[in-house]
């Protein structure tokens, strides 16, 4: 799965990754190392201008709530739990279905964190009592230092119980696709630890390589069996990760100190 990420890059640097054409300053948002559920993030899509003349789709940054909300909700509750997509079923889900075909985006990162759930998971006991294990966290990212881009969806959701004008009538949302992590050995792994995306958990981000992105974001691509082939996992090998402070498992931490790389798990925690 993906719960957690980090996003250090500003605008100016997505722009030159993404060949972006527009983007709002405005809507410019912070370093962010501990990017959560609910939170504003930067998305990637191709979608033509309001009020332009032209119909040609747009090459875009723009700001989106991360928790997808279908069209069709009552409320936007639920998006909080919606944060991720599965790939093997993204196609035919009613709540991504239509984003599937029309709106998909990419989710830059720096990279995601993941906590370990493999099999040496058990209670400890701490004075007598059974307590939930301190599970060891680990920031996964491309070995060579780009973009990790996720392939995501976004979708529109309207508020009526506000008036067209209020700037919040409108919710722009996203969930990030993820598919069944790699098996084969990591480009890069800890001394200590898991030696493949497997170890760590069953589930991963869908990383889309640079070859993909404009078949992805292109919105005239609706056909469903063609949209499927491009969410093949990337090759095997391009992804590293390393044990990471216990500090980002709580949302109220968040700093480029996060990222930094431990020799070994933290005293205390389970692999």
């Amino acid at each position: 799965m993906c719960g957690r990420y980090a996003a250090s890059r500003g605008p100016e640097d997505l722009a030159g990754v993404f060949e972006i054409e527009k983007w709002d300053s405005e809507e410019a948002l912070a370093p962010d190392y501990n990017v959560a559920p609910t939170k504003k993030v930067y998305a990637v899509l191709d979608r033509p201008l309001k009020d332009a003349d032209s119909p040609r789709p747009v090459r875009q940054l723009r700001r989106l709530t991360w928790g997808l909300v279908p069209s069709w909700a009552k409320t936007p509750e639920g998006g909080a739990r919606m944060i991720n997509a599965r790939a093997e079923t993204v196609h035919e889900k009613p709540s991504y279905r239509r984003a599937f075909a029309t709106r998909r985006c990419i989710v830059p990162a720096d990279g995601y964190y993941e906590w370990v759930t493999g099999a040496g998971e058990r209670d400890l006991e701490v004075e007598g009592r059974k307590k939930r294990p301190r599970k060891q966290p680990y920031f996964v990212l491309p070995a060579d230092g780009s973009v990790f881009a996720m392939a995501g969806l976004y979708e529109f959701w309207r508020d009526r119980t506000l008036p067209d004008e209020h700037p919040l009538a409108w919710w722009a949302t996203c969930s990030v696709i993820t598919t069944e992590a790699e098996t084969a050995p990591l480009a890069s792994a800890p001394a200590e630890g898991p030696r493949t995306l497997a170890d760590i958990h069953p589930r991963m981000p869908l990383m889309l390589t640079p070859d993909r992105w404009d078949a992805w974001l292109d919105p005239a691509r609706t056909d469903v069996d063609e949209l499927r082939t491009l969410l093949t996992p990337p090759p095997t090998g391009l992804m590293r990760a390393y044990p990471v402070s216990t500090a980002v498992s709580s949302v109220r931490n968040n700093g480029p100190e996060l990222l930094k790389e431990l020799e070994g798990p933290e005293e205390g925690t389970l692999f």
